[in-house]
């Protein structure tokens, strides 16, 4: 059972909650208008099992393609199907049980949001190739990862609008961030197998590359907030979620590239972020 739970990552629930709070950002936001309080518990139940659901499968599928490169890695050598524990026919078998109840969640939707969710499928398919191909890995996992805000938004107004593309790319932003110092951890091995990353990349400048990416993750919160209308406290709490981001650009600036529990600490502080902007937006809806 736990070999199950390992393969899934439900061990390490850190990316359920990133890929969630995305989409628990959206559905606020269309909160905001609507102000449906059965159908925003509704969503935002089915997206965080969604959430799990999506992501476990998505862990098994990145295991079966990296199945050679996780082997030549240190931090990820001894992942199940990468050290041969589970073979890739069990691996695949995981993943059609995952795709059954994901499916049902989408098909509780309206048919722009089905469509809109199945296209994601292309994104998810793709992303595990990245890596060996340009420097830009995190950046296309950002588009895939944020993929939760247009749908979000889509199962109440079934449409796409300037503010969710706002928002989606708010996301985008902060993924490049914290995706580039999650691959710090692996940052020497990659360079000896040539697989290819911005951690590599801007691996002499990291402290202003995840700058610009927060920044403009920031300054798009900011400019939503003028596009909605917010109130006063939302400009003063975005502030605090930025000094959160600056803090992780200032301590990772500190952690040798060799210790990698440290590095992931703060990857992982990333969830208060996600959780931070959801009660802001939370907060707008009974209180701006």
């Amino acid at each position: 059972m736990y070999q199950f739970f390992s393969l899934l990552r439900l061990n390490k629930p850190i990316g359920i909650f990133l890929l969630f709070w995305p989409c628990a950002w959206s559905l606020t936001m269309a909160q905001w208008f609507v102000v449906n309080n059965y159908l925003f518990i509704k969503y935002l139940i089915l997206f965080f099992i969604g959430s799990i659901i999506m992501r476990s499968a998505g862990c098994v599928y990145n295991d079966i393609v990296d199945k050679k490169i996780d082997f030549r890695v240190q931090r990820t050598k001894k992942r199940l199907i990468a050290s041969g524990k589970i073979s890739v026919t069990t691996a695949w078998l995981s993943i059609s049980f995952l795709i059954i109840p994901a499916l049902i969640i989408l098909f509780q939707f309206n048919n722009f949001s089905k469509i809109l969710g199945l296209s994601s499928g292309l994104l998810i398919i793709t992303y595990p190739f990245m890596k060996r191909i340009t420097f830009w890995p995190q950046l296309f996992l950002g588009f895939t990862f944020n993929w939760g805000v247009l749908l979000g938004w889509s199962v109440f107004f079934e449409n796409i609008t300037l503010e969710t593309i706002i928002l989606y790319m708010t996301g985008v932003f902060w993924t490049l961030g914290y995706d580039t110092i999650y691959a710090l951890q692996d940052k020497v091995d990659d360079l000896k197998i040539k697989v290819k990353s911005t951690a590599i990349k801007f691996r002499h400048d990291i402290k202003n590359f995840l700058f610009f990416c927060y920044i403009s993750s920031i300054t798009l919160l900011v400019a939503l907030g003028f596009l909605t209308g917010r109130s006063f406290i939302y400009f003063i709490l975005i502030a605090f979620a930025a000094l959160h981001l600056a803090f992780q650009v200032i301590i990772i600036q500190k952690i040798k590239s060799n210790n990698k529990d440290k590095i992931q600490k703060v990857f992982n502080s990333n969830n208060s972020f996600g959780l931070l902007i959801f009660l802001i937006f939370f907060l707008e809806i009974y209180y701006g």
